[in-house]
């Protein structure tokens, strides 16, 4: 008995999961159906509009859904490395043969129909990470781990910018969770944030001022740290001496021509020369490494205000900037969101009800089925239904971490971490920017937007995990 169950997919499968899915699934299409509703196509099998094609894309996922659940779970572990180098050469065919949508080159086009591999990477990637971090010899500690580790995420997300698909490249940053749960150094992940955190001041802050501002906060820190010693008091104060005359020179010099470069190579000069001195002196380690971390800080801060002003295109640089509250152009570049907060505002707590939009029916909305679908759940549904869609996605995620704890396999729970991550992410950022809290960098909405690649892509990702918790009883790695 025991052993048939071990070996019966049906019966060992997570059918709570698989309830959600269909749910979110069905909401999806209903959402795309009503976003782009035309009375002179009501029938729901009329293929020539998005919600009749939504249809096909919904029964091809249950045939890949079916393929997954026959494959054996070992398949998945054996092969996560050739997979993932047949995602590699997914993305840099696309560069050669692909085509360009919205100033991106990531889409194949055969006939009438497109495909994004960017998608499908993903599942790629965390298959490759799963196995690669499970293996018994991997270690944060070793340093040549680490540079693997590095370019199994670094490769993809290159290539990925490279497309100048900045949103799906963003993606693969939610990964952090996982390297954490799987024993990264504390310090390195709430360093990560920190980083996000100095990015985001680097792009709404005064440069001069925000490089003063870190100069005095490291010497501060320092002092608290080594401050018992004179000598390291007098150099410390020294520095913060240099960062006020740095804003005397900055407010009132008209000898640099760039400021804050010049302002920036002074600073750092005095602060060598003065941390070398000293280092001689006392033979303090503490201060290489307080030296290092300054330098490190500022090439960071400079290298964001360079990648904003010369890698970035001008709309995203826009878009940003409207975020941040830097621009102010609801008619230009804040069209798409402050027509999708109306939408969503006006639904009030129940909604207007379905097909009643009249923001998304007038077509207010651009890409009102795709990457804002979730203003047609706001304006129709209100406070009420997106409040179901949000706890249905919560309680998903919550649920794939429930089964990754589970796991008798580490493959297995480094790969629903992943899968959790994933879509943790795209709801968050997606929702986010729909409501005017993140960028619009257009990454879907995950079993709602409209696209067969999306669907499919999300399908075959949460199924693997749904397969291999299936077998958990006979899988010892």
């Amino acid at each position: 008995m025991e052993r048939n169950r071990r070996g019966n997919t049906l019966i060992n499968i997570d059918w709570v999961t698989v309830i959600i899915y269909l749910l979110l699934v069905f909401m999806g299409w209903v959402n795309i159906y009503s976003a782009v509703y035309d009375d002179s196509h009501s029938s729901i099998f009329d293929f020539s509009q998005r919600y009749g094609k939504q249809l096909l894309w919904i029964g091809a996922a249950f045939i890949l859904i079916f393929v997954v659940l026959i494959t054996d779970s070992k398949f998945y572990s054996a092969f996560a490395y050739p997979l993932y180098g047949i995602g590699i050469l997914l993305l840099i065919s696309v560069l050669i043969f692909g085509i360009e949508v919205n100033s991106s080159k990531s889409w194949f086009e055969i006939g009438s129909f497109r495909m994004q591999p960017v998608e499908f990477t993903k599942i790629t990637i965390c298959l490759a990470l799963a196995q690669f971090l499970s293996s018994e010899s991997f270690s944060f500690y070793k340093t040549n781990k680490l540079a693997v580790l590095a370019a199994i995420l670094g490769l993809p997300v290159m290539l990925i910018f490279i497309q100048n698909d900045t949103g799906s490249a963003l993606v693969f940053f939610a990964f952090v969770f996982v390297l954490f749960r799987e024993g990264m150094n504390k310090v390195l992940f709430f360093t990560s944030f920190a980083i996000i955190a100095l990015f985001i001041m680097a792009l709404v802050t005064n440069l001069e001022v925000l490089l003063i501002i870190v100069l005095c906060t490291g010497v501060l820190g320092f002092v608290l740290s080594n401050g018992r010693n004179i000598i390291t008091q007098i150099v410390a104060y020294s520095f913060l001496l240099f960062a006020i005359l740095s804003i005397v020179v900055y407010n009132y010099s008209t000898v640099f021509d760039n400021k804050p470069i010049n302002l920036i190579l002074l600073d750092i000069a005095l602060m060598g020369l003065m941390m070398l001195v000293l280092y001689f002196v006392k033979r303090n380690k503490n201060l290489i490494l307080f030296f290092s971390v300054i330098i490190g800080i500022t090439v960071f801060v400079l290298s964001v205000d360079y990648i904003f002003n010369n890698v970035l295109q001008e709309h995203q640089q826009n878009r940003i900037n409207e975020l941040l509250g830097k621009n102010n152009d609801p008619l230009g570049v804040g069209y798409n969101v402050n027509q999708s907060k109306i939408a969503i505002g006006s639904g009030g707590f129940s909604g207007k009800g379905f097909l009643k939009g009249t923001q998304t029916k007038y077509n207010f909305v651009p890409e009102q089925s795709t990457d804002f679908i979730f203003c047609t759940i706001g304006e129709e549904w209100g406070f009420a239904g997106t409040t179901v869609v949000l706890s249905l996605f919560v309680f998903l995620v919550l649920r794939i971490l429930f089964l990754a704890e589970r796991q008798r396999s580490a493959f297995s729970r480094i790969y629903g971490y992943g899968v959790a991550s994933i879509l943790f992410f795209h709801v968050a950022v997606n929702i986010g920017m729909t409501i005017g809290l993140a960028p619009v960098i257009g990454i879907p909405l995950p079993f709602f937007s409209y696209g067969g690649s999306s669907l499919w892509a999300f399908t075959v990702l949460l199924f693997i995990f749904v397969k291999l918790d299936s077998d958990r009883l006979q899988i010892f790695r």
